[in-house]
């Protein structure tokens, strides 16, 4: 009998540190992914691509945004189903191999810069024409409608980078192969 309350005990200790390491460790910096909605999520991308959430690194897929502190802990939040995030590091001379972007590490050459971006899909409806700058990491991050292809044109200083990209499931966030002649 005093085995059984032992072993009891013993679960009961166990329960108990492990529910108070996890509730302990939730002190995140990210909101909780159950009350997010497509802004929040939005939003949240925004804050870790531009340097504003730190001790935290964060990437995304196309479905996913996907957020660890260190070994410790890692948080997964829905992308909206509607809308396709890509991330395009235009450069001049240096690049680096992306598939999946990193929100708190990729790093582009061209840091704070204006260019003219200029989408369309493959009928030649314009989707995006503007003037934009790129990010403190030398990125230009867009939110597009999925399932669609797209012929992207970048400008700066008489020299253009043009793309053709798409936004399904299955594809990359992070265009790094836009060099402007």
């Amino acid at each position: 009998m005093r085995r059984k309350i032992l072993v009891a005990t013993t679960g009961l200790v166990v329960v108990a540190i492990g529910a108070f390491l996890i509730v302990g460790s939730s002190k995140d910096k990210a909101p909780n992914n159950n009350n997010l909605n497509a802004q929040d999520i939005k939003k949240l991308v925004h804050d870790y691509s531009i340097g504003n959430i730190k001790d935290q690194s964060a990437s995304i897929t196309s479905t996913e945004l996907i957020v660890s502190e260190g070994n410790v802990k890692k948080v997964t939040y829905n992308l909206p189903k509607d809308e396709f995030f890509l991330s395009i590091g235009p450069f001049k001379e240096e690049t680096h191999p992306c598939a999946i972007h990193s929100l708190t590490g990729c790093q582009g050459e061209l840091t704070e810069e204006e260019f003219n971006v200029t989408i369309e899909d493959m009928k030649g409806n314009v989707v995006l024409e503007q003037a934009m700058k790129s990010q403190s990491n030398g990125f230009i991050d867009l939110w597009l409608p999925r399932d669609t292809k797209y012929r992207i044109t970048i400008e700066q200083d008489g020299k253009t980078a043009e793309s053709e990209i798409s936004t399904f499931e299955q594809d990359n966030t992070c265009i790094t192969t836009m060099q402007l002649t």
